[in-house]
């Protein structure tokens, strides 16, 4: 295994944790890893591992967004939740490194969806829905990124790339 795997391994450990802690675009940080790690290696079974790898990378990012989204419009969330409820997790993850996050997440939609239906057990019940559908997306994310991640190392393991 040479430096450019080593450093590719380490970028796509960071995107890993990038898919369960937001601090970073997860699977876009594997994504570049991976084909970063294809243009340095000039290897044909290289991209088609790459290629591979890439398809999917985009079909679990893309489930990611379209599962819960369509979860949580089914569940008559509005946008606008989403929206603040993103901000609230943004200022959150400042306020409590990391867990806030989370926390502020689920606090600015409960609050959200409560000024908007003015009743707290419906807004706790969209606010749930919402929280599960987010985790089902990360769970679906995380699954296929690890997929990649093990396919791209399966792949240096072989002496491709190398």
């Amino acid at each position: 295994m040479d430096l450019t795997a080593v450093l590719v391994g380490v970028a796509i450990l960071i995107g890993l944790v990038g898919i369960v802690v937001p601090i970073l675009p997860g699977t876009p940080v594997i994504a570049t890893a991976i084909l970063v790690w294809a243009i340095l290696s000039g290897d044909g079974a290289a991209w088609a591992v790459t290629v591979v790898a890439l398809v999917l990378l985009a079909i679990g990012w893309s489930a990611t967004y379209v599962l819960t989204g369509r979860r949580v419009q089914a569940a008559g969330v509005p946008t606008r939740s989403i929206v603040l409820a993103g901000l609230a997790g943004i200022v959150g993850f400042f306020v409590i490194p990391v867990v806030g996050l989370f926390l502020f997440f689920v606090g600015g939609l409960l609050l959200a969806e409560y000024v908007r239906l003015r009743d707290l057990d419906r807004a706790r019940a969209t606010t749930w829905v919402a929280v599960k559908a987010t985790a089902l997306g990360l769970v679906i994310e995380l699954a296929l990124a690890l997929l990649a991640a093990t396919t791209w190392l399966v792949a240096v393991i072989m002496g491709v790339g190398g």
